[in-house]
């Protein structure tokens, strides 16, 4: 039994940190603050889009000296950025009723594989997923299927659930043709019944369950 979850918006609630570091990054050009929403609304694809998407929302245009010198400085600060950053409820528990039940657990992720591992280090989550892959490690990101095959396949290959909280999770799981568990309180642009998903859920304590029901298997 394998399954798989996005980090950002579906395990932890990382929009604080992300907002710190864009608005320090701002300040930096001389442009104004963003909100927690807009933060929300910018995360997905990757470091270089919600950096893209932020300088558009600033400036009105792209420049790409600008563009590359905010990309550089957004990441160096993301890089230790966890301050803020907390595990949704209900998050640990459920990994250990997973893993205590006999479930191997990956994570598959758009967040650049350093801050990644720094973020599970500060929680305490090393050793925590038996595969983490971030970006940087593929030459392409989500929604490609190829991440989340590439991490089934670290974890031995055969059926397994997608566990995230966006259109871009979505797509990927359908892309991978695997079964989509979508965390409905993370960061998703569109109302749940407008995602395509197996199972949707806003409590944790009851994805166990519901990941034995979507591959089948007895309680």
């Amino acid at each position: 039994m394998r399954i798989i979850f996005d980090l950002d918006g579906t395990l932890v609630d990382t929009a604080p940190d992300i907002r710190a570091c864009a608005n320090a990054t701002l300040a930096d050009e001389g442009f104004g603050p963003i909100t927690r929403d807009q933060a929300v609304a910018f995360i997905g694809n990757g470091a270089r889009a919600f950096v893209t998407r932020l300088e558009l929302a600033a400036a009105g245009s792209s420049e790409p000296q600008r563009l590359e010198r905010m990309h550089a400085r957004f990441l160096a600060r993301y890089e230790t950025a966890h301050a803020l950053t907390r595990p949704f409820p209900g998050v640990e528990a459920a990994l250990q009723a997973l893993r205590t039940t006999g479930w191997s657990i990956g994570l598959c992720t758009n967040k650049p594989i350093a801050p990644a591992r720094a973020l599970l280090t500060h929680l305490g989550w090393d050793g925590r997923f038996d595969h983490v892959w971030g970006a940087g490690m593929l030459p392409v990101m989500k929604p490609d299927p190829a991440p989340l095959h590439a991490v089934i396949d670290a974890l031995g290959g055969g059926p397994a659930i997608y566990v995230g909280d966006s259109e871009v999770d979505a797509a990927t799981a359908q892309a991978a043709n695997v079964p989509f568990a979508l965390f409905t309180r993370g960061y998703r642009k569109s109302e749940p019944e407008a995602i395509a998903h197996h199972h949707a859920f806003d409590d944790y304590a009851t994805l166990p369950d519901a990941a034995r029901a979507l591959l089948q298997v007895p309680g």
